[in-house]
C-alpha cells in the first residue's frame, strides 16, 4: 500500500475521443486533476460502420499515444492505466490493433467490458451522490451517453437498484441511421421513434420507483451546456466542484432550435466542429428521451468522466477507502435484484451466502484465496439457484447460463465464468477438463472454480431441506479432519447424510477430509 503522494494517469480510449487525465493521489485517497487532455480519433466512426478499424486511424492512435506517453514521462509517472471501450471492444481486428499499439507505442490498451466501465463510471459518481442534495430517499435517473453506448442507472434510498447498457450511443446512432438521415427532412423524428423503440422496456424496471433527479454524464453535455441560454443555466457550488443544471424549459428550447436543421446547419449556426455538429443532435435526442421518463426540473450535470474512475479504482486499490466497501455493497445490492428477478427463495440465499463465506473464512489455510475472489464467491452464493426458474431438474447448468449473460458491474468476463463455473458445480456434476466453459479456464482459474464449488457444496449440504435448521456452527482442525460442529435444536439427519456425500469433493481440492458433529445442546 503506498504511503506517499503520487502522480498517475489514467487514458480512455473512446470511440470520438482520446482521453487523458493526470492526478495526484493523496496518502487519504484524494484526488486532484492536474491536467484534462483530449485528442479527436475515428475509431468509431470506422468500428461501427465498417466493424473494423482502418490502418490510417490505427496509426493516428498511436501518435496520440505517443504525445501522451511523453506528457507521462515529463511528469515522472510510473503508474498509469489505458483503457479501451466499445469502439475497439467491437472491432473486428480488434487483437491487430492492440498489438501494433503495443510495437509502436509500448502501451497495453486493456479493453473492458460493459460492465467494467459502468463500475469505473460509478465509482466517479459515488462520492458525488454522497456529498450532494442526492443523497437522500427521491430516486435518480443517471444516463452515461457515450460514442458507442448508453448506461443507465437507478439510484434510490440510497442503494443502486438497477443498472443497463444499451447499445445506442451518440456515433453509434448517427452512423447506423446515416442512410435515413440522407432520405429525410425529419431525422429528428426518426431519431426520437428508434430511440423509444430500443428503450420502452426500462419503464417497467422503473416502475414504481418515483424519479425526482436526472443525471446527465457524458462530453456533449459540455456543448450543449455552451449552447443554452446562459442565463438560464444555475451553478450549485460544493465541496466537489460546480454542479451545472440545465433546467427542463432551457433544453427544451435548445431542441427546438436544432430540431430540424441538418449537420452542416448546426456547425455554421453554433460555429462547431464537424465532429461536434454530427452527433450533436443523437445526444440531445437521447437526453431529452430519458429526462421525459422523470420528474426531474432539468438536467444535473457534475461532469464526471471514466477517467476520474480509474483515478478512483487506483486510490481504492492503495488506500483503505470508505468508497470501496460501498461500492461493493452496491454491486452485491444490485446482485439480490437480479436473483429476485428469478424469483430465488431469498431465506436460502441469504442462508447459504452467509454459511459459504463462513466456512471460506475459517478454512483460508486450506484454500488460500483473497478478498477479490470472497466478493465472486459471495456473488455466486447469492445466485446459485438462478436456474431453477427455468428448470427444477438440471438448474445448475441454467445458472451457468444465466449468469453468463448477466452484465454484473465490475466483473471482467473471465471472473464472470468463475462465478458461472462455481455456481455449475454447486451440487451434482464435478468439474471436467471435458467440459467446455471449464477448460476455457486457466490452471488457477479452474483451481478456484473447483475450491469455491467445494465450499458451496458443504454450504449447501448444511441447508440441504431450505428450513436452516442448523442456527451456528464451528470450524477446527484434527490431524487430516476438519470437524464441523453444527448448533441445532432439530433432526439434522438429512443434512448429515448430504454432507458426507460431497465431503469427498472438498476432500479431493482442499486434502482434508470435513466431518460434520452435531453438538448438544
Amino acid at each position: 500500500m503506498n504511503q506517499k503522494r503520487e502522480v498517475v494517469a489514467a487514458l480512455d480510449v473512446g470511440s470520438n475521443l482520446v482521453r487523458m487525465s493526470i492526478a495526484q493521489i493523496e496518502p487519504n485517497g484524494e484526488i486532484q486533476i492536474l491536467e484534462d487532455l483530449e485528442k479527436n480519433t475515428n475509431l468509431g466512426r470506422d468500428s461501427f460502420v465498417y466493424e473494423r478499424i482502418q490502418n490510417e486511424t490505427i496509426m493516428e492512435l498511436c501518435e496520440i499515444i505517443k504525445g501522451y506517453t511523453k506528457l507521462m514521462r515529463d511528469y515522472r509517472i510510473k503508474h498509469f492505466r489505458v483503457v479501451g471501450t466499445s469502439a475497439v471492444r467491437e472491432a473486428k481486428n480488434r487483437d491487430y490493433i492492440l498489438d501494433q499499439v503495443r510495437l509502436k507505442t509500448g502501451i497495453d490498451i486493456e479493453v473492458i467490458n460493459n460492465a467494467e466501465e459502468r463500475f469505473f463510471m460509478y465509482k466517479a459518481l459515488r462520492d458525488y451522490l454522497l456529498n450532494t442534495k442526492f443523497m437522500n430517499k427521491k430516486g435518480s435517473l443517471i444516463v452515461d451517453i457515450r460514442s458507442g453506448g448508453v448506461e443507465v442507472s437507478v439510484y434510490s434510498d440510497n442503494k443502486l437498484k438497477f443498472t443497463e447498457y444499451l447499445k445506442i450511443g451518440s456515433l453509434r446512432l448517427r452512423e447506423i441511421l446515416a442512410d435515413l438521415q440522407k432520405r429525410t427532412l425529419h431525422f429528428s423524428s426518426i431519431l426520437q421513434e428508434y430511440i423509444k423503440s430500443e428503450i420502452d422496456f426500462l419503464k417497467s424496471n422503473i416502475k414504481g420507483t418515483r424519479i425526482d433527479n436526472f443525471i446527465g454524464l457524458g462530453g456533449e453535455l459540455k456543448t450543449i451546456l455552451k449552447l443554452c441560454e446562459m442565463e438560464n443555466v444555475i451553478e450549485d457550488k460544493d465541496r466537489l466542484g460546480g454542479i451545472r443544471t440545465i433546467s427542463r424549459d432551457t433544453f427544451e428550447k435548445l431542441f427546438e432550435k436544432i430540431n430540424h436543421l441538418t449537420t452542416e446547419q448546426i456547425q455554421e449556426k453554433f460555429k462547431l466542429q464537424k465532429n461536434q455538429a454530427e452527433i450533436l443532435l443523437p445526444s440531445i435526442v437521447l437526453f431529452r428521451s430519458f429526462l421525459h421518463m422523470t420528474n426531474s426540473d432539468g438536467i444535473y450535470a457534475p461532469f464526471l468522466s471514466l477517467r476520474n474512475g480509474i483515478l478512483a479504482d487506483i486510490a481504492d486499490q492503495w488506500y483503505d477507502t470508505s468508497r470501496k466497501k460501498k461500492i461493493i455493497d452496491d454491486i452485491i445490492s444490485l446482485v439480490w435484484n437480479i436473483g429476485r428477478k428469478y424469483f430465488i427463495d431469498e431465506q436460502h440465499s441469504a442462508y447459504i451466502e452467509k454459511t459459504a463465506l463462513t466456512i471460506f473464512d475459517q478454512t483460508r489455510r486450506y484454500h488460500n484465496l483473497g478478498q477479490r475472489e470472497r466478493f465472486y464467491f459471495s456473488v455466486s452464493a447469492i445466485l446459485h439457484d438462478v436456474g431453477k426458474y427455468i428448470n427444477y431438474n438440471s438448474h445448475d447448468i441454467h445458472s451457468y447460463n444465466i449468469i453468463q449473460y448477466q452484465d454484473i458491474m465490475g466483473f471482467s468476463e473471465r471472473e464472470l465464468n468463475i462465478i458461472a463455473n462455481i455456481v455449475r458445480y454447486h451440487e451434482q456434476d464435478l468439474p471436467d477438463h471435458s467440459h467446455e466453459k471449464y477448460s476455457i479456464l486457466d490452471e488457477r482459474d479452474r483451481i478456484t472454480v473447483s475450491k469455491l464449488a467445494a465450499i458451496l457444496r458443504l454450504a449447501e449440504a448444511l441447508d440441504v431441506s431450505h428450513k436452516q435448521k442448523i442456527s451456528d456452527f464451528e470450524v477446527s482442525t484434527h490431524k487430516n479432519e476438519l470437524i464441523f460442529k453444527v448448533t441445532s435444536k432439530e433432526d439434522i439427519l438429512l443434512e448429515q447424510w448430504n454432507f458426507l456425500q460431497v465431503s469427498g469433493f472438498f476432500e479431493d481440492v482442499m486434502g482434508v477430509r470435513p466431518i460434520i458433529i452435531q453438538k448438544k445442546i
